[in-house]
């Protein structure tokens, strides 16, 4: 019979190259879908997956509800335009949209975007009214 503390180190071992590996499998898979921001020109070069934001321009979309495609422009903090076409579900309140997150790739010319992630405004911005006239109502 072999030696119990023997056996016990080679668990030990056992377990920790299973440890060891699913760790250096967790992190590779991390790296893996990490989708970085970039410029519009950094997208406009590269066929990796990206992720690129912008403000919508205004009158820009068009929604195709047979295919389910959606076209818009978006421009950037120094005015830049990307064209980006989007397959899916037009979502909620685009229009409304104060900024636009496109994830996806360069193709041709256009952001070719497979997911869309949309900033909307916050329900307690641009409130007109005055905060001191509902105390003095009391």
């Amino acid at each position: 019979m072999s030696d119990p503390k023997n056996q016990r180190k080679l668990w030990y071992l056992i377990g920790g190259a299973l440890v060891i590996a699913f760790l250096a499998y967790g992190a590779t898979s991390f790296k893996n879908n990490l989708t970085p921001y970039v410029s519009f020109d950094e997208a406009m070069k590269t066929a990796s997956r990206v992720q690129v934001a912008g403000a919508l321009v205004e009158n820009s979309s068009d929604y195709i509800d047979e295919d389910q495609e959606l076209h818009f422009v978006i421009y950037n903090e120094v005015g830049l335009e990307m064209a980006v076409r989007y397959s899916g579900v037009k979502p909620a309140n685009f229009e409304e949209a104060t900024q636009i997150v496109a994830v996806g790739s360069w193709r041709g010319d256009v952001f070719d975007a497979e997911q869309l992630l949309v900033k909307c405004p916050s329900k307690y911005q641009c409130v007109d009214e005055d905060p001191t006239t509902h105390a003095e109502e009391a």
